[in-house]
């Protein structure tokens, strides 16, 4: 009885082998690649089963395309004929000898997933150490040989990517193709042949996250996956040979742009009345004679899309009630009433001054919520010009105006699906928005610009401001029934100032951040520079303390942050300068009373003035212009 060995046993065989034949572990590249005439003679020789082999090989790398893999093709010794793949992992193995020509035999490239596939005459995956080359192991090699009818090895096809994408069914997949090339290579009728590989490669694709289906020229169903099945709401039974209609009711006019040359590649569809929108590629199937025999589309649930896309351009919450720094009775009751209303789906307002920490609240929300998996999306509404305000957050569709994009736009609402969209400065968006933003909230669903479909949303709203709401509203700035929409979970963020005890245990969190961030060792505070910190009224909060303690580490325990004339002296009444009257107003009203006697008694001097209100001239400005205040 022959003896089955493991992989290990395989490997160290392998290992031995390469020692043998005097391979160096740290040569860059393959020692034998066959180049112009010799390479040649090979590629003649072969001629016949690349022909063969291609169609399988495009079929398998559309499945694949743009996930990091390239496929190649050997003879029967391990030359390599012909590649295809994503460009960037192409680029890389080029680097390291990889292209046609290279001879990945374990005589030339050691153990690897072609050369130890052919000499053991085996299918098996190769990954990272296991490689005999140090300059292989970065790579997962996933390899089956391709026999004759007599079972004599005539080839070898491989599926490489980064050794972090290893995963059982690459090699699976490999393996099936290889079994619909020998299978060709017996029938040699293409139609046939690719029906037995739909079927075949289904069983392997189940397993796969992407709706993919393959139909005939007369748009009837020939295959299709589970994860299809489940997108569509459909089962298998009641379209497999059904007309394609079903499914994507364009192919027609898909057909004809393929039969045209053209590609059909991240269209974006609507399905049916399901109110569901995918992202679809659709590839040709073609004969050895070029003729079009069918098609294989690929499709991806558009919100999946929006995920992924979140995910890597950093829309998605990091902060967590570990973030909120602050042992303060009126921190303790914050933090346990956020943590109580967190799984709530109910919209919430959050207000607070500038600088007190409203996004990291909504921020600690979302992450300790059942949705923290999902996205979270944030848009200033004060930062955005009011004509683009509606385009960002519903969207529009392709043509809705001159400069829309091709293939239109998902808004901040689509983004946020089954997540959390965070609605910062809501006090500054526009009244006419408000009403589309209040209609949102009311129906649950969104219709881009220029669109007529409308698509269902699932976003729960945290919205935050640092404005008297109820007094914009009395100033027709603001719609009372928004308000009362947005303001079912109201939640108050105090300013530093009422936070008793909590600017030392901040002065000490942010030296060790601010140390870490520069490189630098924590440094000792001067005496009468701490007391200062700890008497100063901080009207910008805690990103202004968070900014004068990184200036402190910069100049290693000085400061060239200026207190004079700012410090709140426990002792002294601070507002023993200022002729106002202890009568009950906003503070707005109450900003604009201390802008306009601390000008006035600077003489005008707007200098003086931002270092004593401790804000900047940009922001004085605008505070002057808001209230329309005079300057001498």
């Amino acid at each position: 009885m022959l003896r089955r060995y493991t992989y290990n046993e395989i490997i160290k065989k392998s290992h031995k082998r390469c020692s043998n034949y005097g391979i160096k572990i740290d040569i860059p590249c393959p020692s034998k690649i066959l180049r112009d005439e010799e390479f040649n003679v090979i590629i003649q020789k072969n001629k016949a089963l690349i022909e063969i082999a291609g169609p399988f090989m495009e079929i398998l790398y559309n499945f694949l395309k743009g996930s990091g893999f390239s496929l190649y093709f050997t003879e029967k010794n391990g030359v390599v004929l012909t590649i295809i793949g994503d460009q960037g992992i192409i680029r890389d193995q080029i680097q390291m000898g990889i292209i046609e020509g290279a001879d990945m035999s374990e005589e030339s490239a050691g153990t690897n997933g072609i050369g130890t596939a052919i000499a053991e005459n085996i299918s098996l995956q190769i990954s990272g150490e296991d490689h005999f080359i140090k300059v292989f192991q970065i790579w997962t090699c996933s390899s089956a040989v391709v026999h004759d009818e007599d079972g004599n090895i005539i080839g070898c096809l491989n599926l490489t990517g980064r050794r972090q994408l290893a995963h059982p069914h690459t090699l699976g997949l490999v393996v099936a193709a290889v079994k619909s090339i020998e299978n060709h290579l017996k029938v040699k009728k293409t139609q046939n042949e690719l029906v037995k590989t739909y079927q075949y490669l289904n069983k392997i694709m189940d397993s796969v996250n992407l709706g993919i289906f393959a139909v005939d020229t007369k748009g009837i169903i020939k295959a299709i996956n589970k994860s299809a099945c489940d997108m569509l709401h459909i089962n298998e039974e009641d379209v497999i040979n059904k007309n394609v209609d079903t499914v994507l009711d364009s192919w027609k006019h898909i057909l004809q742009r393929l039969r045209n040359g053209q590609s059909y590649e991240d269209e974006e569809i609507m399905y049916s009345d399901k109110k569901k929108r995918f992202n679809i590629n659709v590839y040709p199937i073609k004969d050895k004679n070029s003729n079009i025999t069918g098609m294989v589309g690929i499709f991806k649930d558009i919100q999946n899309v929006y995920n992924l896309v979140n995910k890597y351009i950093s829309r998605t919450a990091k902060y967590t009630f570990d973030d909120i720094i602050g042992q303060s009775e009126a921190m303790k009751r914050l933090k346990e009433q956020i943590k109580s209303i967190s799984n709530s789906p109910s919209t919430v307002l959050i207000q607070g001054e500038s600088g007190t920490g409203k996004e990291l609240i909504a921020q600690s929300i979302h992450n300790n919520s059942n949705r923290r998996s999902k996205s979270f999306v944030a848009i200033n509404c004060g930062a955005i010009p009011k004509s683009l305000i509606e385009s960002e957050l519903f969207g529009y569709e392709e043509g809705a105006f001159t400069g829309a994009k091709r293939g239109g736009c998902p808004g901040k609402f689509e983004l946020a699906n089954g997540g959390t969209l965070f609605l910062d400065e809501i006090g500054e968006m526009p009244l006419d928005m408000q009403v589309n933003l209040l209609r949102v909230l009311q129906e649950g669903c969104i219709t881009r610009i220029g669109g007529n479909k409308c698509v269902d949303v699932d976003v729960r709203i945290i919205a935050a401001t640092n404005k008297n709401l109820k007094k914009e509203i009395e100033n027709g700035n603001f719609r009372e029934d928004l308000y009362y929409r947005l303001s079912v979970i109201p939640i108050y963020v105090p300013p530093l100032r009422e936070r008793t005890g909590d600017i030392g245990i901040l002065i000490e969190h942010f030296l060790k951040i601010k140390a870490d961030k520069l490189g630098k060792p924590i440094p000792e505070i001067r005496r009468n520079i701490y007391e200062n910190l700890l008497s100063y009224g901080w009207p910008g909060n805690v990103r202004e303390l968070e900014n004068c303690i990184e200036n402190i580490v910069n100049m290693d325990g000085n400061t060239s942050f200026s207190f004079e004339n700012r410090t709140i002296k426990k002792d002294i009444n601070y507002y023993s300068d200022v002729n106002l009257e202890y009568d009950m107003c906003s503070l707005e009203e109450l900003e604009k009373r201390a802008i306009s006697i601390c000008i006035d008694q600077c003489g005008g001097n707007i200098s003086k003035a931002c270092r004593i209100l401790g804000i900047n001239r940009s922001t004085l400005y605008i505070k002057i212009k808001k209230y329309n205040i005079r300057v001498r």
